[in-house]
């Protein structure tokens, strides 16, 4: 089935009362959040989504653009909606979760909430370029970063390889535009690094023009990858935040 290539349970969890979806950053992929899916399980049951063009899927075309991210993985998700489900994306996958929520929105189902960490509002424009980089520019861009799983940043001939998932991920946070007004009807709570050079405190808070369900901001010391160092501390809040929206005990 397609929803055994888009959806990854690492631990599954059938009695849980709420699930929480993980959308990767740029780069990244569905066992991003393994850790995730094993501190929160059995309470939370973890999906984590794997994009096209990596790891088992890398023989896949990928996708270029946030729009079709969003509504191809929201086309595998009908099997998951019989229970409260909140979205939590990482830098690019922060908007993907935003337009995720929106086009179940359309569909007729109502996400609990939406988890938005290490990335600006939609509407926070940048005009970045790096997906046109040549490969060592673009190499340089993530290791600024350290933007894909560490591994990977150590071993030059495999970071070659994903180059190419790498690039059309960067190429479709950096065209990504919604300026038109739009507003989801569920809460947004933004998780940000205070050095985070993607995304500004500013920025950061523009997340609260496109909800009308509620804004919180949290902040934590750090880049655009702060949550690796502070793990215990991201978990709880996820934890606790999962469970204000969907009143799991």
């Amino acid at each position: 089935m397609s929803t055994d290539l888009w959806l990854r349970r690492f631990h599954p969890a059938p009695d849980a009362a709420t699930r929480l979806l993980c959308l990767p950053h740029a780069g990244g992929s569905a066992s991003y959040f393994f850790p995730v899916s094993r501190a929160l399980a059995p309470a939370i049951e973890v999906i984590s989504v794997q994009y096209p063009g990596r790891q088992d899927r890398r023989q896949e075309p990928c996708v270029e653009t946030v729009t079709e991210l969003a509504t191809r993985v929201a086309d595998e998700l009908p099997p998951l909606l019989d229970k409260p489900l909140t979205l939590f994306g990482h830098s690019m996958g922060a908007s993907v979760a935003y337009e995720l929520a929106l086009v179940l929105e359309e569909r007729g189902t109502e996400v609990h909430g939406v988890i938005a960490s290490g990335r600006r509002a939609p509407s926070a424009l940048r005009d970045e370029r790096f997906h046109l980089l040549d490969d060592d520019g673009l190499i340089a861009e993530i290791k600024r970063l350290n933007g894909t799983e560490s591994e990977l940043l150590d071993d030059d001939e495999i970071l070659r390889m994903v180059l190419p998932s790498i690039r059309s991920d960067y190429k479709a946070a950096e065209t990504y535009r919604r300026t038109d007004g739009r507003r989801t009807r569920t809460p947004i709570l933004a998780l940000t690094g205070d050095a985070d050079p993607k995304a500004t405190l500013a920025e950061v808070d523009q997340w609260a023009d496109h909800t009308s369900g509620g804004y919180q901001r949290e902040v934590y010391p750090g880049g655009h990858f702060y949550l690796n160092n502070h793990v215990p501390a991201v978990l709880d809040r996820i934890r606790a935040q999962v469970r204000s929206l969907s009143t799991v005990d």
